[in-house]
């Protein structure tokens, strides 16, 4: 190898244990608990400004470390879309949306910390569109949901996209909730990862089917 390339080696390996490094310290401890300095001496490098060299701004490394799960993310989404194909069934469709990222988490092995990093971002007010952009507006999810959308014709706009947000959280938020207890080793509901997908599908298929109440 030469230099140059051994130095291009060198700089790809410091970027990536500082990328890895953040995610696991911000899915713990939260997106403004974690300071450069922290992400630096944990991912063992001695200049803490070594953050701010190789990503930037905070919003840059979120932006990171965001894309580098988004494009392995959209790859298991568009395979579970060519497996539903043209379903005219709902649940197909829930199953579709809900199984990537808990199918995504079990090739990762344990510990993952991707999916509490994704719930802290979004509770941010400004990096949580980061997130948005990279993974919530990928096409495969796009496509998703239309493919989800079609099977109920009738629900007003408002609805669907209240359900929407309602199934965004609730695969986040369930998936976080699983991975955390896989780190800490404690009891889990469902052997794995995809009888705990099968559970928020049951769920999601009944927030997508519950009555539409109008007026007040």
């Amino acid at each position: 190898m030469t230099a140059r390339g051994a130095r291009h080696e060198q700089v790809r390996a410091t970027r990536e244990v500082i990328r890895s490094t953040a995610e696991r310290l911000f899915a713990e401890y939260g997106m403004y608990a974690v300071s450069n300095r922290r992400i630096s001496e944990a991912a063992g490098q001695g200049n803490t400004a070594v953050v701010s060299y190789h990503f930037g701004s905070k919003a840059d490394l979120v932006r990171a470390i965001t894309h580098h799960h988004a494009e392995r993310l959209e790859r298991v989404s568009r395979r579970l879309l060519a497996e539903t194909g043209d379903s005219a069934e709902l649940r197909d469709w829930v199953a579709c949306l809900v199984r990537s990222t808990p199918e995504y988490l079990a090739d990762l092995g344990s510990p993952t910390w991707f999916a509490r990093f994704c719930v802290q971002v979004m509770a941010d007010p400004v990096l949580h569109e980061i997130l948005v952009a990279e993974i919530l507006t990928a096409p495969a999810w796009q496509q998703i949901l239309v493919g989800l959308h079609r099977c109920l014709p009738e629900l007003p706009d408002e609805v669907r996209a209240e359900r929407t947000a309602m199934t965004r959280h609730v695969i986040l938020h369930m998936c976080a909730h699983r991975e955390r207890a896989l780190a800490l080793g404690t009891a889990t509901p469902g052997a794995g990862w995809h009888e705990a997908a099968t559970g928020i599908v049951d769920a999601i298929v009944g927030v997508w089917t519950a009555p539409v109440t109008s007026g007040s």
